[in-house]
């Protein structure tokens, strides 16, 4: 199966607190504060003040770190990316059965959409806002790309005929799926996409 995953977590370097528990690093502040406001607001919305104040560290430490903003941003696509994607072969890793593993995707996904604060998929958010060509492109491409290969993957085990094909269809479904419920906010919108999943698979396969 398509898999270029590391975790859904910062990576730790935290320091151990004199009276406490360890303290998260300055990296990993500025990552979970860029992931509050980012996803909430939107990327072009949320300034590096926000981000530096609500992470509680100095300005030279984001520029240090990640360079600008947009080197920011990438590293936060970069965590939604591992969390999502592990999210996701964790649910299909949990079936043998070719068919049910896909289906394992669409709940997985029913989940993501049922968790408070769901605002669609942070890729395309990002790359709504961003310039072509740049860092936050390329994460979003990456990520695109791992689904697509995921898609494709499940599609050839299941013995799909054309399973480029089905795993694009897939992926169709599945991107779909998360724009809908995002905009109508309407969690249920999971059900009719696992349908529509079960029938082309009913035909493909």
């Amino acid at each position: 199966m398509a898999r270029d995953v590391q975790s859904d977590q910062v990576a730790p370097s935290t320091t151990e607190g004199v009276d406490g528990p360890p303290v998260p690093s300055a990296r990993e502040r500025l990552l979970r504060a860029a992931d509050e406001l980012f996803y909430a607001e939107g990327v072009q919305s949320v300034g590096i003040d926000r981000v530096i104040e609500r992470a509680g560290v100095a300005k030279a430490s984001l520029y240090n770190l990640f360079g600008n903003k947009e080197g920011l941003v990438r590293a936060y696509l970069e965590v939604r990316h591992n969390g999502t994607t592990d999210q996701l072969v964790a649910a299909v890793d949990r079936h043998r059965d070719p068919r049910r593993r896909i289906l394992a995707v669409f709940d997985a996904q029913a989940q993501m959409f049922a968790q408070p604060g769901f605002r669609g998929c942070a890729f395309v958010a990002a790359f709504a806002e961003a310039p072509l060509g740049g860092l936050v492109a390329q994460a979003a491409g990456e990520y695109r790309s791992w689904m697509r290969a995921l898609f494709i993957d499940l599609a050839q085990h299941a013995g799909a005929t054309d399973p480029t094909e089905l795993g694009r269809q897939l992926q169709i479904i599945y991107d779909g799926g998360t724009t809908a419920a995002w905009m109508d906010q309407d969690p249920s919108i999971a059900s009719s996409s696992r349908a529509a999943v079960e029938a082309l698979l009913g035909a493909a396969l």
